[in-house]
């Protein structure tokens, strides 16, 4: 299919079942976070509805469409330039019956969607405080990274909303919000289930969360076995790869 390619944007290939993405050189470009998440989150059930909050340039939804076999996956992205490019990249890989892009700031779905809409939330929201760490002068990378138009509280809250009664909620974070995380999820009643920290090694501290909850569920929390990106020789490890799907087989 022909897609018109705007000034620094270019199509990247995910090599898994031919699925490819539209990204902007200048942009936020998706990171590992992405893809571990939505390999966290791909035991959803067959036919769920799924939203996705801060759905960027729309690679979570794209590979969940690849990994799952939902029936429809809503992207909530609040710049319309992004929204724009994940639009392109849903009709370039042919996902318009299971994957829309809405343009709008979170905070506003509570007028669009009805409470107890959805089956399954996934969000890999802005890791960073308003006013803390170092802020990137450029516009679309300081709403990636920053609670510049939503907080951590916004994105639970919602998600609270507009899951159904004991519907999953799936979240990729920074270990040092963990503590904040945990407590506003038990406050809107989403119990949290399941957690794993990612490594960049074995001898660095972890460096991602990744977080699985419940609405209105029992208390219980699994802590899944550590995940590690690169190997003592610097390579990536096998899960790693097998997530990539570049584990060759022997």
């Amino acid at each position: 299919m022909k897609i018109e390619l705007k000034e620094n944007e270019r199509i990247d290939d995910l090599e898994f079942k031919g699925l490819k993405i539209i990204q902007n050189k200048e942009g936020f470009c998706f990171g590992i976070d992405s893809v571990l998440l939505s390999d966290f989150a791909k035991n959803i059930k067959k036919g769920s509805k799924v939203l996705d909050l801060g759905t960027g340039t729309g690679i979570i939804p794209i590979l969940l469409c690849g990994k799952t076999e939902l029936k429809k996956i809503v992207g909530v992205e609040i710049q319309e330039e992004v929204s724009n490019m994940a639009k392109r990249s849903i009709k370039l890989n042919n996902l318009e019956n299971r994957f829309e892009i809405i343009n709008e700031n979170i905070l506003n779905l509570n007028n669009i969607y009805k409470n107890q809409t959805f089956d399954v939330v996934v969000t890999n929201p802005p890791y960073k405080k308003n006013g803390t760490g170092i802020v990137n002068e450029d516009e679309k990378k300081i709403i990636s990274r920053h609670e510049i138009t939503a907080k951590l509280e916004d994105f639970i809250k919602i998600a609270k909303d507009l899951l159904k009664d004991k519907g999953e909620f799936y979240m990729v974070h920074r270990p040092e919000r963990l503590v904040d995380i945990l407590s506003i999820l038990r406050e809107y009643k989403i119990e949290p289930k399941e957690l794993r920290f990612v490594y960049s090694n074995i001898n660095k501290e972890p460096k991602l969360v990744l977080i699985k909850g419940v609405k209105n569920s029992k208390a219980f929390l699994k802590i899944d076995k550590n995940l590690y990106i690169y190997d003592e020789k610097g390579n990536y490890t096998k899960e790693i790869l097998k997530i990539y799907n570049k584990l060759k087989e022997g």
